[in-house]
C-alpha cells in the first residue's frame, strides 16, 4: 500500500518518495540534494532564501528558476546581497526570470544583513544546526510527514530574534528537510538514511 501512495518506482527501478515522480527536475533534486546535510553560511543562506521565495508556490517553480535566482542574488553571497539598496530592489522587481515579490526580495536582503551580524555569535551554520531534533523518525507515508515541529518553531523564533524575516515555522521545517536536519524520505525510499 505505501509503495502505491507514498513511493514510486522510477525508470531505474528504485523506490522514491512519490513527490519526486513529477518531473526529471524533481527526481534529480530528490536524488542528489534533498535531505543531504547542508553546511556553511553561504549554502544555508541560499536554502533559507529559496524556501522563503517558495512560500505559497510550487517548489518546482523555484527549482526551475534557481539559476536565475543565483544570478539575481550574486550567487547568494550574503556580503554582496547585504549591500543591496533601492536600485537593486527595483532591478529585482523588474527581473522576470525570478519570483517578483517585494516582501520576499526585501526579506532576502534583510536576511543577508542578519547573516553577517550572526558571525559575531557563532554564525548561521551554528544557529541552524543547533535545532536538529534529538530524535526523528522517517515518515511511514507522505500523509504522516509534519509541516512544522517544535524544532522548526524554535528555529523560526531564533532566526527572527537574530533579525531574519519571512522565516516562519513551516518554511523553516521545509528548510530543515531540504538541508538534512531531518530525514523525511518516506520509509522504503532508496535515499532515506534508515
Amino acid at each position: 500500500m505505501a509503495e502505491r501512495s507514498s513511493l514510486v518506482r522510477g525508470p531505474d527501478d528504485r523506490l522514491r518518495c512519490a513527490w519526486a515522480d513529477g518531473s526529471d527536475d524533481y527526481r534529480d533534486y530528490h536524488d542528489t540534494e534533498w535531505g543531504m546535510p547542508v553546511r556553511g553560511e553561504h549554502a544555508l543562506y541560499e536554502r533559507i532564501t529559496l524556501e522563503a521565495f517558495q512560500s505559497g508556490l510550487a517548489w518546482i517553480t523555484i527549482l526551475r528558476k534557481r539559476p536565475a535566482f543565483r544570478a539575481a542574488f550574486a550567487d547568494f553571497d550574503p556580503e554582496v546581497v547585504a549591500t543591496y539598496g533601492p536600485d537593486d530592489v527595483q532591478r529585482l522587481m523588474e527581473d522576470t526570470s525570478i519570483v517578483r515579490n517585494r516582501r520576499k526580495i526585501d526579506a532576502a536582503i534583510t536576511n543577508a544583513r542578519a547573516v553577517l551580524r550572526l558571525r559575531d555569535s557563532g554564525g548561521l551554520d551554528e544557529l541552524v544546526w543547533a535545532h536538529v531534533p534529538a530524535t526523528h523518525e522517517q515518515p511511514a507515508d507522505i500523509a504522516t510527514t509534519p509541516t512544522q515541529t517544535a524544532e522548526s518553531r524554535a528555529l523560526a523564533k531564533a532566526l527572527k530574534a537574530a533579525g531574519f524575516a519571512h522565516v516562519g515555522p513551516t518554511t523553516m521545517y521545509a528548510a530543515m528537510q531540504a538541508c538534512g536536519l531531518v530525514d523525511d524520505h518516506v520509509v522504503g525510499c532508496f535515499r532515506g538514511r534508515a
